[in-house]
């Protein structure tokens, strides 16, 4: 009997075990002994920051990376995926973001793309297309969808695309499901839609791995939450024994010190004088990147926008530059109504903005220093209206020594300088143009400490110059050493708009977790 009793109470073993998973790539530790459970009828939540490894980890699960050590397990034995087939032929299947499906096919296709159902037994017969048909509205019924599966998949929203993402999954017999950021372009009511799916399959004893940056969904759907930082495991957690509070500090990681110092600097400076406003937007919104908000700032104003990775930073800052069209609201730039449809309409209402995506919307690799800087003033001037060349050497070689750009020369390729110096090149960008308004989306990320600091040292130079400027950053000291005002964001919309020391570095962690009073 006792020998019973106790294998009654013994934890139920994972189905699905990574054990010291390491990844390098050049240069970069991207993974660093990562360990992961996920256990038969549970959602695990993979959280964590923007480069925490959580990406680099799923195209491991999945078969797209092959580790440098490490081993996988499901049911206890050792496999080794190759490919996303081979992952999927273990019971393996992930639904992405962007749903990795085809517009243009029938739903009952796309759910059977690969493995349509032939007539006659023979392997390259004729599509059994009723059976074909049948099947697809079967396993749709298991989620409880009901469409018309002869639809082409295009004229669905979103949500029930990935509803057949995932019928496209129980059609080969997953039993761990990865969902990569389902939700990040779903409303309120599609993502209700996705959540009650989930708890389905979860009752069926589907292990599920959901992969999120949103607070409140992960409390509303996770039993089991694993964080990760930094390229390594932080640790995991039961959902219900772990606060938003003590969640967003896992994540985050800033030291204590680094924190109090950020306070110090704050509190010690002067409160500064500011201008008129430059831009206000009222209602301004994006359905699901942005939810509808308010926002200004001021000439002469270091704005900072404070929050988690998906609080609705980076989509805000795209709507107010044009990169992305709203779908709510209004813009008021200099007292008069605006319409930036396009980044070229900001640009000329002297708007500029660095993107986060330094590699791919920012440095144009194979180009010159010089062409690089001077790509922003050329769009604004009309591609008919060529720059002289002289006036390009001699704003490069003054934005190169005015920011301390280190090159053998404004001719030099911007793809050889380091990472920092490609930043400030980027910067000179948009200096060039006089902007009256300039987004930095974070202009810090991956440069060493002397950059960051020279940076932000002549950024807060311009403001004191009268340029207004909205600071994006994952680094919560940074911004609350740096910010004259803190908008913080979270689960795309503002919830709370603060002045220089206002907040310290645990109040900004409450706000951000939700848990202020």
């Amino acid at each position: 009997m006792m020998k019973t009793q106790a294998h009654h109470n013994a934890a139920p073993a994972p189905l699905l075990e990574l054990r010291g998973i390491s990844k390098a790539f050049p240069g970069v530790k991207a993974l660093s002994d990562v360990a992961l459970r996920l256990y038969p009828g549970e959602v695990h939540t993979l959280m964590g920051q923007n480069g925490a490894g959580k990406s680099t980890l799923i195209k491991v699960l999945t078969g797209v990376y092959t580790p440098d050590s490490g081993q996988i397990l499901l049911d206890g034995k050792p496999i080794a995926p190759a490919s996303t087939s081979d992952a999927q032929a273990l019971g393996i299947s992930t639904v992405y973001q962007e749903v990795n499906l085809c517009p243009n096919l029938s739903v009952a296709e796309n759910i059977f793309i690969g493995r349509y159902p032939r007539r006659f037994g023979a392997r390259f017969g004729p599509i059994d297309w009723r059976s074909m048909q049948q099947q697809a509205r079967a396993l749709l019924q298991q989620l409880q969808i009901d469409i018309d599966v002869t639809a082409q998949l295009s004229s669905f929203p979103l949500a029930i695309q990935q509803m057949v993402a995932i019928s496209r999954a129980l059609n080969i017999s997953a039993r761990v499901l990865i969902l990569d950021e389902p939700t990040s372009s779903l409303d309120e009511a599609e993502v209700n839609l996705l959540f009650s799916v989930l708890r389905r399959l979860r009752g069926q004893g589907m292990a599920i791995l959901f992969v999120t940056h949103f607070l409140d969904q992960t409390y509303a759907i996770s039993d089991r939450i694993t964080v990760m930082r930094n390229g390594e495991r932080e640790g995991e957690y039961a959902c219900s024994e772990l606060s938003r509070l003590a969640l967003v500090n896992k994540m985050i990681g800033v030291a204590a010190d680094t924190q109090e110092q950020a306070l110090d600097l704050a509190q010690e400076a002067d409160a500064a004088s500011f201008g008129p406003t430059v831009l206000e937007a009222q209602g301004l919104g994006r359905k699901g990147a942005l939810l509808p908000m308010d926002f200004h700032i001021r000439q002469g104003e270091l704005l900072g926008l404070a929050g988690l990775l998906g609080s609705g930073r980076t989509e805000l800052a795209r709507l107010l530059f044009g990169a992305d069209k709203a779908d709510s609201g209004s813009i008021t730039m200099q007292g008069q109504p605006r319409h930036f449809n396009v980044p070229r309409d900001a640009i000329a209402r002297d708007i500029g903005f660095c993107s986060e995506d330094r590699t791919h919307e920012g440095a144009i690799l194979s180009l010159s220093v010089r062409e690089n800087i001077i790509l922003a003033l050329q769009a604004r001037t009309g591609l008919l209206r060529a720059i002289p060349f002289k006036r390009q050497q001699a704003l490069a070689d003054e934005y190169v020594k005015a920011l301390g750009i280190k090159t053998a020369s404004i001719e030099t390729p911007i793809g050889s300088l380091s990472g920092g110096n490609q930043q400030k090149a980027l910067l000179a960008r948009w200096l060039v143009t006089s902007p009256a308004m300039l987004i930095l989306d974070e202009p810090t990320r991956g440069i060493d400490v002397r950059a960051k600091q020279e940076i932000m040292t002549y950024v807060s130079k311009l403001c004191r110059k009268g340029m207004a400027i909205l600071f994006i950053s994952s680094e919560l000291p940074e911004v609350l050493r740096c910010s004259d005002r803190i908008l913080v964001m979270r689960d795309r919309k503002a919830c709370g708009d603060y002045a220089r020391g206002e907040l310290d570095d645990s109040s900004v962690l409450q706000v951000i977790a939700g848990d202020a009073t």
